[in-house]
Formats: C-alpha cells, sequence, structure tokens
C-alpha cells in the first residue's frame, strides 16, 4: 500500500502570491522627491505622481448632477431626475442651470451662462372687519336712523396672482449678474361689502357692495453690472425702469414700486452699501393699489441717497443714513379716484390744490448687541408747504419722528418692545406745520398688519370729506385722502404708541404672536380746529392682536397666515367717533393664503 506524500512548500513566498499582486508594504519603482518646507506658513502642492488618475470630461457644475439621469427614471435618483416643473429641484426654468442656446436660437443673446427665472404667487386674502362707518350726507341704509355713524362690519376679500419673469447673464455665485431684465406683472381681484351708502361709491345711489379687477405692471426694469472695483467683487450697478425699494429697514418713510433710475453697489468687502435713487410716482389704482399705467405719472418726484455701514458701532450691528427729498407740484391739479371722490387736493381746511418741497434726513440702526436686537428709526422733515390749507399762505414744515423695538430671545422666543413718536401740529393757524408725515410708509413693526390700527383705514367724517385718520397699512395719523394716490399732509394730529409683543417658534414650521400697543395722538389742536370742538382727548385706544404663520413644508412656498385684533377705543376716539349704543370695541380678522411657485 502506497503511502500519500506530503506537498512540498514553496521554495519563497513569492512564488505564494497570485501574479499581478504584491505584499504590502512592498515599494515598486523610484518615490517621487520629499516635500520640503521654503517658507514658514507655505507648503508646497503635492507631487501629482503621487496621485496618478486618468481624465475625461465632465459637464459644467450646473449640469453635472442631471447628467447621470437615464431615460427611465429609477428610485434611487428620483432625487435628481424630476419634472422641470418641480421648484424644489434643478429646474431650468428657476434658474438652475444655464439656458440651452442650441434650442433658443431664435433668443438673441450670446455666451453659455444666461439664466431664466419663472415665478409665480397667489396671495388669498378674506377680512372681515368693522371701523366707524359715518353715515352718507345725502343718503342712508337705514332711514330714520339718527346717528352719524351707521353699522360698522365691512368683509373685504381679495385674489391677486402675481407672475414673474428674469433673464439674466452671469454666474451669479460669488458677484452680481452681468445684466438682468425683470418684468412682473400682477391681476387683481376684489369684492368689497359694507353697510351704509356712498362708502365706497361717491354716487349714493350705487349698492354697498363692489367688485372689481384690475391689471398692474409692478417690475419692468434692467439692470446693468457697470463694473467690479475690487478682487472681492465689490461693485456700482444701475437699474433704470419700474422698480421695488425700500428706504429704510422697516418701511417707514418710502417703500414702494415705482418708476425711477438707481445707482447702487457696495465697498470695502460688502461693509458698505450706498444706493443714490430718482423716482417718478405713477398712479396707483384705486382698490388694489397696483400701478395704472393707463395714467400720465404724478407730478411728483422722489430723490433718495442712503449708505448702510455693517459692524457699526458695533460687529453685528448695521447703521444706515439717509437724506431724501420729495419735490410735488401737483398745486394746479383736482383729481378723483376711480370710485369718484376727490383725492387730490384732500378736502381738508381751504381744499385748494398745492405744492411741497420736503427733505428728509434720517439714522436707522439694525442688528444687535450681544443678546439685545435692536431696530432705530429717526427723521427729521424740513421743507416748505406752498399753501398751508389752514391760513391758504405758504409755511414752513419742521417735524420729526422717532422709532425703536429692542427685543430680547430665549430658546424659541422673542419677547419685544416697541416705541413711536411721530410730531403733530400744535398750532395749526401758524406759519409752521409740525406734524409728521411720510413720502408713503408700509412700515414692518409693532405687529404690522396683524396690528388693528395698522391694518384698517378709519375714515375721519365731521371734519373733512373722503379723508382717513390714517391710512390703510400704515401707522402715522395724518389726514391724508389716499396713502397711495394723495399728498403728504403736515397739519396733522401726530401719532404715539408704546407697545409689547412676543413671538413664539412652536415648532419649525409654526409662529405665534402675540401685541399689545396703547395709542395716541401726540397734538389734537388740528382735530380740535377741523371738528370746532374745545377739546379732544389724546386717547386713541389699546390695539390687541394675535396671529400665526404656519408654513407646512418649512418653506416659503406655501404660507398661511391667521390673525385677529381689536381695538379698545379710549376717550379721543370715542369723542371723534361717538355712536349710541355703540361698544367701543372693533375688530379686524384677517385670513391670508400664500403659494409661490
Amino acid at each position: 500500500m502506497l503511502e500519500p506524500q506530503p506537498m512540498e512548500p514553496p521554495d519563497t513566498l513569492d512564488q505564494a502570491l497570485i501574479p499581478g499582486r504584491r505584499r504590502p508594504g512592498e515599494i515598486q519603482g523610484p518615490l517621487p522627491p520629499k516635500i520640503t518646507q521654503d517658507n514658514v506658513g507655505a507648503v508646497r502642492a503635492p507631487n501629482d505622481a503621487l496621485f496618478p488618475n486618468g481624465e475625461f470630461p465632465l459637464p459644467d457644475r450646473w449640469r453635472l448632477a442631471t447628467a447621470l439621469c437615464p431615460e427611465q427614471l429609477y428610485r434611487a435618483i428620483q432625487a435628481i431626475c424630476r419634472s422641470p416643473l418641480d421648484p424644489y429641484h434643478q429646474s431650468t426654468i428657476k434658474g438652475d442651470r444655464p439656458l440651452d442656446r442650441s434650442k433658443l436660437r431664435w433668443l438673441p443673446i450670446r455666451g453659455d451662462d444666461w439664466f431664466f427665472v419663472a415665478s409665480g404667487v397667489s396671495d388669498t386674502v378674506i377680512e372681515p372687519r368693522s371701523f366707524p362707518t359715518p353715515v352718507g350726507t345725502q343718503t342712508t341704509s337705514r332711514p330714520g336712523s339718527l346717528d352719524s355713524f351707521g353699522r360698522s362690519s365691512s368683509l373685504l376679500a381679495a385674489q391677486t396672482f402675481v407672475v414673474g419673469f428674469s433673464l439674466y447673464k452671469g454666474q451669479t455665485t460669488f458677484k452680481p449678474p452681468e445684466i438682468e431684465y425683470r418684468l412682473s406683472i400682477a391681476y387683481n381681484y376684489n369684492y368689497t361689502l359694507v353697510n351704509e351708502s356712498r362708502i365706497l361709491f361717491v354716487d349714493p345711489a350705487k349698492p354697498p357692495h363692489r367688485n372689481d379687477t384690475f391689471l398692474g405692471v409692478q417690475e419692468a426694469f434692467v439692470d446693468y453690472h457697470i463694473r467690479n472695483v475690487s478682487d472681492r467683487y465689490d461693485f456700482d450697478s444701475i437699474r433704470v425702469g419700474i422698480q421695488p425699494f425700500q428706504a429704510d429697514f422697516r418701511g417707514f418713510l418710502f417703500n414702494d414700486q415705482n418708476l425711477g433710475i438707481r445707482l447702487f453697489g457696495n465697498r470695502d468687502n460688502n461693509r458698505f452699501q450706498y444706493n443714490l435713487a430718482l423716482f417718478w410716482r405713477l398712479e396707483k389704482d384705486t382698490n388694489t393699489g397696483l400701478n395704472d399705467l393707463g395714467q400720465t405719472p404724478r407730478r411728483d418726484w422722489v430723490a433718495i441717497a442712503n449708505l448702510y455701514r455693517q459692524d457699526f458701532p458695533v460687529p453685528g450691528f448695521t447703521s444706515q443714513i439717509i437724506a431724501a427729498h420729495d419735490r410735488d407740484r401737483e398745486g394746479r391739479e383736482f383729481y378723483y379716484d376711480k370710485n369718484g371722490f376727490p383725492v387730490r387736493p384732500a378736502l381738508i381746511g381751504d381744499q385748494r390744490p398745492r405744492d411741497y418741497d420736503i427733505t428728509y434726513l434720517g439714522y436707522n440702526g439694525d442688528g444687535h448687541f450681544g443678546r439685545v436686537n435692536l431696530t432705530l428709526s429717526a427723521y427729521a422733515a424740513l421743507g416748505q408747504d406752498r399753501n398751508s390749507v389752514f391760513t391758504s399762505r405758504p409755511a414752513k414744515v419742521r417735524a420729526f419722528f422717532l422709532a425703536a423695538e429692542p427685543s430680547y430671545d430665549i430658546n424659541w422666543a422673542r419677547f419685544r418692545l416697541s416705541f413711536l413718536y411721530a410730531s403733530g401740529d400744535s398750532n395749526p393757524y401758524d406759519n409752521k406745520e409740525t406734524g409728521y408725515d411720510a413720502i408713503l410708509e408700509n412700515p414692518i413693526f409693532a405687529g404690522a398688519d396683524t396690528s388693528y390700527w395698522i391694518r384698517q383705514s378709519i375714515p375721519f367724517a365731521g371734519g373733512g370729506r373722503a379723508i382717513g385718520i390714517n391710512g390703510r397699512n400704515g401707522v402715522l395719523a395724518d389726514l391724508r385722502s389716499s396713502k397711495d394716490e394723495g399728498q403728504s399732509n403736515f397739519n396733522n394730529p401726530g401719532t404715539m404708541l408704546i407697545g409689547a409683543g412676543a413671538d413664539f417658534d412652536l415648532t419649525t414650521a409654526l409662529r405665534v404672536s402675540t401685541n399689545v400697543n396703547r395709542l395716541s395722538f401726540a397734538d389734537t389742536a388740528v382735530l380740535q380746529a377741523l371738528r370746532n370742538e374745545g377739546s379732544i382727548p389724546r386717547s386713541i385706544g389699546m390695539d390687541y392682536s394675535v396671529s400665526a404663520i404656519w408654513r407646512p413644508h418649512t418653506t416659503q412656498n406655501i404660507v398661511f397666515r391667521a390673525s385677529a385684533a381689536m381695538l379698545q377705543a379710549g376717550d379721543g376716539f370715542r369723542d371723534l367717533f361717538t355712536q349710541s349704543n355703540g361698544s367701543g370695541r372693533y375688530f379686524s380678522v384677517l385670513a391670508n393664503a400664500i403659494l409661490t411657485f
């Protein structure tokens, strides 16, 4: 019987390796030169031989991800391969990728860095409310009523659609576009119902409800990049056409979309920003506030220069100085809105047309000092009114405005205090007007449009015709005929506001806010003169409001807002708007849905 022979081990370990492999740590070939330090703080880049690789072409950085998408969509890459209409993923019509010129030969563009952005907004508002509603002088919906003020409840429903298009050139990751063309059009439908005649129309025969529509052009401009002035892309640009502009942080002085030319830019690695702008104010549609290009622009020009400095006086706080001039030459005009009410001149005092030149000098600040957030605003209004409505003579304008809103954050809550003072006119019959008024305000302050006083316009009956104590979405008690279509008025009682509020971020998608504001007139001399009363108390009342903002996807694409506000009338408000069997309480409810593509 043969015994099995043992297998002989390999002569060397190398003979046991599979061909093509080597032992760990084995060095094959010469090493690249050792990296040495030439100077302190700098190291030469590694030799290319340490990173051998093949080279192959890649698409540009915009199309790199979508180049992976096959014709058939697989589940593993569905997050990338989506419809071009999906705003949450890469889309050419949202400016995520440059335009393909081979498919757009009809478009007169050159270069491979042109982008197109399309946007759409649906803004729905339902607003039940109440305010002192004067009974018309010719008629009332309730014959036999003895009150000067009728039933106060009313309803507003509005639907606005906004579509916007932007075409621009430039790789905008680190620098502004070289050139941009933008167009934005808004269509509004609104329905209003009140309980008294001659509130919505000057014609008392018309019913106390109104359906209205309007199409307005809100943006139509060209933005041209003039030059870069540093290697950090500090720049100068110019923008010409209908464009939005907000003169300060909170919209106290001028916040509008108007026809203008604007030179703007920055310096010192964006620590300084500046604006030099000239606007020719457009007529507005009466019931929507949209730009009405079917009418000749107003004889009202606004020039603004401002300068921002970041991290001044401390890091985290931005300061701004501003000078603005409003030159109004509508002193020969009699202008009526589309509902038949006169708006220029306002039917107050001598009811004569007037011209004025007003210069605003101001300081604004926004940021934080440590953990305390702070917004500041201060303005002086200086100039001349060529026809004071009380004396029919020229008068100097000397008015001022102060506002501050400090806040403090504790975890998911922010607690706020608000203070505002706009000077009032203490003697309407002298040659000086000291009631402060803005050019066109739209303030984000003390609860903004969730506040009753800021949201609602309250008609002033018994001392003027077709004027309001305040303007819609405005905080000033300025006795203007219209914030959008009327002229500024410096014969007014002024405004005082002291308030407190809090914002609570209950979840990443839900914020609840509360506000309490105490409101007063700064001086009631103008009101006494208009009403022929010996005295009128200053107190307007207490304004209580609560609001909620819900963003179900934690983005701005779907936003729902709801708010409720109540004004508990003070002595001055009751004196002006006495109503038999009235509770002295007025309410405002707002339901708002904003969908954005």
